[in-house]
Parts: structure tokens; C-alpha cells; sequence
């Protein structure tokens, strides 16, 4: 088993904190049907680090359970488990397509936290909010396409907006 320095396990826990702070900060925004998690930026990260994955999964980790103890977050208890699964998926997807870029920029990259955050946020969602504790395609198409949308914003454009920045700047992660 790899061991982890102890500068590795401050970077990830300054990813976690930021994604959770961040969450935070922006909670009326960051759960519901139509929600835009502006967190999800840091969803770029692993592009840059492998570091980025367990930083942002635990972030997420965090805010989800935050959401949950507090009725912040409608999915509760399930989008811990679900939710935080989905962007360790995405995140080690996200690892994979680093060097897929597109004048510089890994948008291929950003494309995994959108699908799989829409395919699992918007069936969690389209259960809770459907009425008879099934999951109804219309509703989860519907769902899924609100979640897809804040992802985008936040995944595509913020993530790349901070992936330049950070290149730029010469920040290491």
C-alpha cells in the first residue's frame, strides 16, 4: 500500500475544505431539483492532480451530509451514499480524459461529473419528488436535465475558468 505525505494529505483536505465551504456558502444553490453546486468546479481537479479525486470527494462527502443533518439537502441520507459515489466515479473518470484537450483545455475532462451527476442526482431527485415513491421517466428526464444544466455551468465554465487560472498562476495541487 502507497503511503501518503503529509503535504499530500494537507492538499486534499484544502480541496475537501474549499468544496465543502463552498457549498456552503452557497447552500440555497447548491441542493434541489434546480440547484447549481458552484463546488462543482473543483470537479476539474483531478484533471491536474490526482490529489483532486479523494479532495473532491470527500468535499462532497461532507457537504452532502451537511445537507442532509441540517433538511438543507431534499435527498437526505441517500445522495451521501449516491451522490458522493456518483463524484468519485466522475472524479476517477475525470482523471482518465485529462489529456484529452481542446486547445489546451481538458473539456473532456468536465464532461463525466455532468452525465453522471445528471443520470444519479436526477434519479434521486425524480424518487423523491415523484409522488408515488417510484421513479417516473418523465421526471427523472426533467430532473435530469435541471441537474445537467447547473453542472455545465459550474463543471464546464467555472472548471475551466479555474483550471486556466491555476496554469496560469503556476499553482501546483
Amino acid at each position: 500500500m502507497k503511503k501518503i505525505s503529509v503535504n499530500s494529505l494537507c492538499r486534499v483536505s484544502l480541496i475537501a475544505a474549499l468544496y465543502f465551504c463552498i457549498s456552503l456558502v452557497f447552500a440555497p444553490i447548491s441542493f434541489g431539483n434546480i440547484q447549481m453546486r458552484i463546488a462543482e468546479a473543483l470537479t476539474i481537479l483531478p484533471a491536474v492532480s490526482p490529489l483532486g479525486i479523494l479532495g473532491v470527494t470527500i468535499g462532497c462527502a461532507l457537504a452532502n451530509l451537511y445537507g442532509a443533518f441540517t433538511g438543507a439537502n431534499i435527498l437526505g441520507i441517500m445522495d451521501v451514499l449516491f451522490g458522493t459515489l456518483a463524484t468519485l466515479i466522475a472524479a476517477l473518470l475525470t482523471r482518465g480524459l485529462r489529456n484529452v484537450t481542446f486547445k489546451g483545455l481538458p473539456i473532456a475532462a468536465t464532461i463525466p461529473p455532468i452525465i453522471i451527476n445528471a443520470v444519479v442526482v436526477g434519479a434521486e431527485l425524480a424518487f423523491v419528488i415523484g409522488s408515488t415513491g417510484k421513479i417516473a421517466l418523465s421526471l427523472f428526464f426533467v430532473c435530469a436535465f435541471e441537474v445537467a444544466v447547473g453542472q455545465f455551468l459550474s463543471c464546464t465554465l467555472l472548471g475551466l475558468i479555474l483550471f486556466k487560472a491555476l496554469k496560469k498562476g503556476g499553482i501546483e495541487i
